[in-house]
């Protein structure tokens, strides 16, 4: 890795750390989730980057991959995870932050915040995979909640925003190591419920897949679109923006080719409340352990 890409990684991570700060305060009790999440876009542009995925609020029980079309939620009292991720030039900084509306989670979120703290003190090169997984699981159990499971931190590549190593949420005895060089986010899920999560609801979140040959001329002009954010994960929103409600034609089409692969949300199986904390982490070439996303 060399310093012009570490220079990326931790201007990705400044700006989306920046972001994250602001789509935070703009979560309020009578906010419309699909203004703070076009703002959110706007202001990743506005610093000089581009999102790696599309900014998702998922509220309650859903802990992931909740990015609406049309259908707005206005704010009340829901407890809603913010995961905001951009790019330098294909280089990624990744984080999140759990909003509680209610005043009635503060434990909850706290425990997610902890795991992720707690987590970032053991990491260093030759630490294993299941050192940090037990650091996660500990923190959140201590507080009488589940971690989530099937939900993992991961590693970031250039134009990858989900690659090797894979970062538990509990003890899972891998002896795997974190290496000098590797960039990954820690993503610790604390949940009120079962721990594991399942899909819920429609997508509206999508990555291109194999890439096939197209006939209709709306999907041609949708794939041409798509082609632009270098196989990183868009949603149904950017495109009804551009093309309009034809947009969706060619996103069934192309989902019935298996050309594009869809991430329905996610929810807690038992429905339980589900908070989230992440940052993203870089480990230079002299193992010195960078959180690009701290202010």
């Amino acid at each position: 890795m060399d310093e012009a890409e570490i220079e990326k990684i931790k201007k990705a991570g400044n700006i989306a750390a920046q972001t994250l700060e602001y789509g935070k305060n703009l979560i309020k009790k009578d906010a419309s989730l699909l203004q703070v999440l076009d703002k959110i876009e706007e202001k990743i542009e506005e610093l000089g980057a581009k999102p790696a995925f599309p900014a998702q609020i998922s509220c309650n029980h859903l802990a992931a991959h909740f990015c609406p079309d049309e259908d707005d939620i206005i704010f009340s009292d829901q407890l809603a995870c913010l995961d905001v991720g951009v790019h330098v030039d294909g280089y990624i900084g990744d984080n999140a932050v759990t909003v509680d509306l209610s005043g009635k989670n503060e434990n909850l979120v706290k425990a997610s915040k902890e795991a992720l703290d707690n987590a970032i003190s053991v990491v260093k090169p030759g630490v294993t995979l299941t050192e940090i997984g037990k650091a996660i699981q500990d923190s959140i159990q201590k507080y009488g909640f589940a971690p989530v499971r099937n939900l993992s931190g991961h590693g970031l590549g250039k134009f990858e925003q989900h690659t090797k190593p894979s970062i538990p949420n509990f003890d899972t005895g891998s002896d795997e190591k974190i290496e000098k060089g590797m960039v990954f986010a820690i993503e610790p899920f604390a949940s009120t419920g079962a721990g594991i999560v399942q899909d819920s609801g429609i997508a509206t979140v999508f990555i291109m897949g194999n890439k096939r040959p197209v006939r209709n001329m709306i999907t041609r002009q949708v794939l041409r679109e798509i082609e632009t954010y270098n196989n990183l994960p868009f949603t149904t929103r950017w495109l009804t923006n551009k093309f309009g409600a034809k947009a969706k034609y060619a996103l069934r089409e192309m989902e019935q080719l298996g050309m594009i692969h869809p991430y329905p949300p996610l929810a807690d199986r038992d429905k339980g409340l589900v908070s989230q904390a992440e940052h993203t982490i870089l480990i230079d070439n002299d193992g010195k352990v960078i959180v690009t996303t701290k202010l």
